[in-house]
């Protein structure tokens, strides 16, 4: 049976609704409006600010002026003890001949020292039923010194090889040029960037039609230009008894560049 509902609560119900719809329009307009004011003042307090970079490059050649390579005494012995007095006596006869020869004495350090034993495997007998595993015994033990020289008379450091390679030590290696005070060098390329930024920075100005006002931001990078280690037949990690003849070994140049961004704000 169907419901009858009075026209006057129909009227009511009515009203009630429009209420309900103009309270929620007041609602999401108060909402919208507030969301608009916080976007209007976001970045108002963040000054914006116009900004130009400019690279500039520095490049210089650099002769090293500082020889370096490594050698090594290799020695062995029924026990540590031998090997260890070997290698010793081996070691402090070359220090002493390249001390003699004008090597400083900051000038050489070990850079490696190392103890081995020496092993003999034995293979057992197999049956046919188990192979037992082969067992090892220590027949003897080796020793091994590194050194690492410099030699700043790098117009003798042919010489020096042979100095070395005359007392048979194992090999001599690494042989590489340096620049002693690299820094220094560092210090003026970087400089010539920052002359070479500046400059580009005034003609962008005045093409431009702006003033410059202060460095914001710096940056340097790709500086490089190391020496790298020059080898030859003879000396690169071989033996060094059958040399006689010192050696050749042209230092030339190595090229230093460094790049720099400055970065100008704009009156």
């Amino acid at each position: 049976m169907e419901t009858l509902i009075d026209p006057a609560d129909k009227r009511k119900i009515a009203k009630y609704v429009i209420i309900l719809m103009i309270v929620l329009a007041v609602f999401v307009g108060i909402k919208a409006i507030n969301a608009l004011k916080e976007y209007s003042y976001i970045g108002k307090d963040v000054p914006v600010m116009n900004t130009v970079s400019v690279t500039g490059k520095g490049e210089t050649y650099v002769k090293p002026d500082i020889a370096s390579f490594n050698y090594t005494v290799l020695e062995e012995g029924k026990t540590a003890t031998e090997a260890q007095t070997k290698a010793t006596a081996k070691t402090n006869a070359v220090l002493d001949a390249v001390k003699k020869a004008g090597v400083a004495e900051k000038d050489v350090k070990t850079i490696s020292y190392n103890i081995y034993p020496k092993y003999e495997y034995t293979n057992s007998v197999c049956t046919q039923y188990s192979c037992p595993p082969s067992k090892s015994t220590i027949v003897g033990y080796e020793v091994s010194q590194s050194i690492e020289v410099k030699v700043r008379d790098i117009e003798k450091a042919g010489d020096m090889l042979v100095l070395v390679g005359g007392f048979n030590v194992s090999n001599v290696s690494g042989l590489s040029f340096v620049v002693d005070d690299m820094e220094a060098a560092k210090a003026e390329v970087r400089k010539q960037a920052i002359k070479d930024a500046k400059e580009k920075a005034k003609v962008i100005a005045k093409e431009l039609g702006v003033r410059f006002d202060e460095i914001i931001s710096f940056y340097e990078s790709g500086q490089d230009g190391y020496p790298t280690p020059m080898m030859g037949e003879g000396y690169g990690g071989m033996a060094m008894d059958s040399m006689k003849v010192a050696p050749n070994v042209p230092v030339g140049e190595n090229k230093l560049t460094t790049m720099v961004t400055i970065t100008y704000s704009i009156k």
